[in-house]
């Protein structure tokens, strides 16, 4: 017996009763692992480590990860990865490993944890990944469906394809937020709390202090250096709208895990980074009411763009797209600060 069989025969003895269909879904819920963590053959340690074989092999041994000084203290203190241990740590890592790098919020849902797992305990050190069933083969009276290209387009052009959307499913995209306040939900949060949710959320990419690791944006500091060489483009330096922040945090963070925050969740840290560009107290509280009152550093350094609406602007013949210049082209500007221009002829 090889060891994926054995793998899969181990499955059907857990306290669990895992089934294969189990795997699958596990398989497809890592994905919102897969920015920090590697699986499969040819897996490489990326922000976390990568995850062949957590069950095969003893807690923080993954060769060329540094681990942080949490995780290390529990392994010295007997950390073995097993069912209880796992689920425990999926559920909310910073509650069962306080100080661990990994910020994502966690797993509530324990059958969609048990699924997870299911896939992990299904992949061994070789990083095979489980194999979906085959597709039973479609019966002679199944008739494949047109294609779109083979669609007849009624003389009166409209198709009947889909529905209006619902006034709830508008709503559901419909988040954005005007610099006058316009689309601001209804909500409050301090710089205080901000400061506890960006820790265990935002400061394993953006640093402590806002000052980003690796390459990862730089969220503080930067005031005067816009007209520097290599500005330092900040919330505080160059933000044009806190309303910019709070869309940003709220539609896109944290990363991973985006639309998670609730709106008071949102207010408080976008006090918070406030706080930490100093523009707020650190016991500031940000409103829907006190909302539009802040006025960003840098506001008056943009204008609105009204190139379309100039007569130069307007293209007076065909673009050119092949051999528009009659001599080679040379380079005219390095572009240093972005560091793409090889050196050299």
């Amino acid at each position: 017996m090889n060891m994926r069989a054995f793998t899969f025969v181990l499955l059907l003895f857990t306290g669990l009763s895992v089934q294969a269909s189990d795997v699958l879904e596990g398989q497809a819920l890592f994905k919102q692992c897969l920015s920090c963590h590697a699986i499969g053959p040819e897996a490489k340690n990326l922000f976390g480590p990568q995850l062949n074989g957590v069950y095969e092999k003893p807690a923080g041994s993954v060769a060329g990860y540094d681990y942080s000084a949490a995780f290390k203290n529990a392994t010295a203190g007997g950390l073995v990865w097993n069912d209880e241990s796992l689920d425990k740590f999926l559920e909310s890592p910073l509650e069962y490993m306080p100080g661990t790098k990994m910020a994502f919020p966690g797993v509530r849902d324990p059958d969609q944890r048990a699924q997870v797992l299911a896939f992990l305990r299904a992949v061994g050190v070789d990083g095979v990944l489980p194999e979906e069933p085959a597709k039973p083969e479609k019966s002679d009276e199944q008739k494949p469906r047109p294609l779109a290209s083979e669609a007849v387009i009624p003389t009166h052009g409209v198709l009947h394809i889909g529905r209006s959307a619902l006034p709830e499913e508008v709503a559901a995209w419909d988040i954005d937020i005007r610099p006058d306040g316009l689309g601001l939900p209804e909500g409050s949060g301090n710089a205080i709390t901000g400061g506890e949710i960006y820790d265990a959320q935002c400061a394993a990419c953006h640093g402590v202090f806002g000052e980003g690791t690796g390459r990862w944006p730089v969220l503080a500091g930067g005031l005067d250096t816009l007209t520097e060489e290599r500005p330092e483009k900040t919330i505080g330096s160059y933000w044009p709208y806190l309303s910019t922040v709070f869309d940003y945090v709220r539609r896109a963070m944290p990363f991973g895990n985006s639309r998670s925050l609730t709106d008071d969740e949102v207010y408080a840290i976008t006090a918070y980074l406030l706080y930490l560009n100093d523009l707020a107290e650190e016991d500031f509280e940000l409103t829907s009411e006190n909302f539009v009152s802040i006025q960003m550093p840098n506001e008056a350094n943009f204008i609105d763009d009204t190139r379309a609406d100039e007569s130069y602007f307007e293209p007076s013949a065909e673009p050119c797209m092949s051999n528009c210049i009659d001599t080679p082209a040379t380079v005219t500007m390095r572009a240093r600060v972005l560091d793409v221009t090889p050196d050299g002829e």
